[in-house]
């Protein structure tokens, strides 16, 4: 996947790298203290209501991701034939890496133009304050990094990234078709999708999160409210609560754990594929004082060349296209300058 961290290199983050170990912190520190007034980020929820839970094997499976689609812009999954122990040994290669020291993590820092490595979310450079959590991301093989992680048994590690990467794979293929079959798109109105429909040709990056028991939860925030900019985005999380959506009119929705769940995001570009009918959804995730939150987030977009624009099928007479077409490397660039307004910014006209 070269293009995909071309794209990165092309738009460089410059985000703090060397910050403490939040472990070791018995009070905020100023820098990473927010407040109401710097962000709306703890809004109340207005609503009792959650993200669908939807298990694959319903044979309405596709009308129900479809609703959830158009009234959340997320959705849980159950029975996706993702086996749990790969669930489990996948948190455990996050549970390793972030209680490795300090300095070792640091052996595999993301340079300021790199894709994948340790480091904070690219997204701190838009915000004044710090967010209480760490990250690594995973874009083609870890090996490089993973050597200087674990000189001994890098492999094992590099082994559960590549069975996970390639479950993940699979999984983008189906939810893809049973997002798009609601809309009326067909396999053949979807050439790059490839000649049997799999998506082998989607690049991705694999993004492990660290939201350390904070000292202050109430005053931090974990990671800020932003959309993804991908089709769409897998998520897996541990057992602890800390991701919020904001639903338009509703407020801030916790997205409780499921046993075995995954947690199924739309992306900025399939809000642009389907021509807005799909929003993409703004989340963020709260930290706790008592435990340690883990995730695991799989982060799929089209092959970095390819134009993403409304399709013919959702545009007409009475439908004008929304959005110009537009590639997963341009967008990465409009998204590194003008972060959440990045889609008001390759929009065409407004919806009526």
């Amino acid at each position: 996947m070269p293009s995909l961290s071309e794209a990165y290199r092309a738009h460089p983050v410059h985000v703090q790298h060397k910050h403490p170990d939040l472990n070791s912190l018995q009070e905020l520190p100023e820098s990473y203290t927010w407040t109401h007034h710097s962000h709306d980020d703890h809004t109340p929820a207005a609503s009792n209501e959650s993200v669908p839970v939807i298990d694959l094997n319903d044979p309405n499976a596709s009308k129900l991701i479809h609703h959830a689609c158009i009234t959340w812009g997320a959705y849980q999954v159950v029975n996706h034939a993702i086996p749990m122990s790969l669930l489990q040994d996948i948190q455990w290669v996050g549970e390793t890496l972030f209680s490795l020291p300090c300095h070792q993590k640091q052996k595999a820092a993301r340079s300021p133009d790199g894709a994948d490595g340790y480091g904070l979310a690219r997204i701190s450079s838009f915000f004044p304050k710090l967010m209480w959590s760490e990250g690594f991301t995973i874009v083609g093989s870890p090996l490089e990094h993973f050597r200087q992680l674990w000189p001994q048994d890098y492999h094992k590690y590099c082994d559960i990234v590549k069975r996970y990467d390639e479950a993940m794979k699979k999984l983008v293929g189906k939810l893809m078709w049973l997002m798009l079959d609601s809309l009326g798109i067909t396999k053949e109105d979807l050439k790059w999708a490839g000649s049997k429909g799999q998506f082998k040709k989607t690049c991705a990056a694999l993004q492990l999160n660290s939201y350390p028991t904070c000292p202050d939860p109430d005053r931090a925030m974990g990671l800020a409210a932003h959309t993804d900019s991908t089709l769409l985005t897998i998520l897996y999380q541990n057992n602890i609560s800390g991701l919020q959506v904001h639903r338009k009119g509703g407020g801030w929705v916790t997205v409780a754990p499921v046993p075995e769940g995954l947690v199924i995001n739309v992306g900025d570009l399939l809000h642009i594929l389907s021509n807005g009918l799909y929003p993409s959804v703004l989340h963020r995730v709260l930290v706790n004082r008592i435990q340690q939150r883990l995730s695991v987030a799989y982060l799929c977009g089209p092959p970095p060349n390819v134009e993403i624009c409304p399709h013919a099928k959702l545009v007409g007479p009475n439908k004008p296209p929304l959005y110009k077409a537009v590639t997963w490397n341009e967008y990465l660039g409009t998204k590194a300058k003008h972060f959440n307004k990045a889609l008001s910014n390759v929009r065409l006209c407004a919806p009526s």
